[in-house]
């Protein structure tokens, strides 16, 4: 990939790993895979399944991808390595069926320094939320359920 100013384009290489997948995730397999000897911070965010929302109990829920979820989290994350040079970043997030307390959402993002690492995890997970095309279904306590779009 070309940059504007016709130098090559490293961002997409400091994507180590950005995917949609259907089993268990952890914060610690997204961590190990970022850190390098260069690096002085290593920032992890675990999006958790909560026991409510919106004031009702939740008991578990679905989550479900359009076809496109796996190319438009790669994207977001090339985007975050493009903004924020010197970070490296791994994302997954997962589908189908989840339980109170596991990770639906797992990153890492790791930078020579802890500001950098910080601010690019934190729009990372934002833009995950604003743009990767995955739904929940969220069942409640009551008996009742809803359909969310994205996180």
């Amino acid at each position: 990939m070309t940059a504007l100013d016709g130098t090559a384009d490293q961002s997409a290489d400091r994507v180590v790993v950005a995917e949609v997948v259907d089993r268990v995730i952890t914060v610690d397999e997204v961590a190990a895979v970022v850190a390098t000897d260069q690096d002085g911070a290593v920032v992890t965010f675990a999006g958790v399944v909560r026991d409510h929302d919106g004031g009702k109990g939740v008991t578990a829920l679905d989550y479900e991808q359009h076809p496109s979820a796996g190319s438009v989290i790669a994207e977001v994350a090339r985007t975050i390595t493009a903004d924020h040079p010197g970070v490296r970043v791994a994302v997954l997030h997962r589908v189908g069926a989840l339980v109170v307390g596991d990770v639906a959402l797992a990153a890492a993002v790791s930078s020579s320094h802890r500001a950098d690492a910080f601010t690019a995890c934190a729009a990372l997970i934002d833009l995950v939320k604003e743009r990767t095309p995955i739904w929940k279904h969220q069942r409640f306590a009551d008996g009742t359920d809803e359909w969310v779009a994205s996180l």
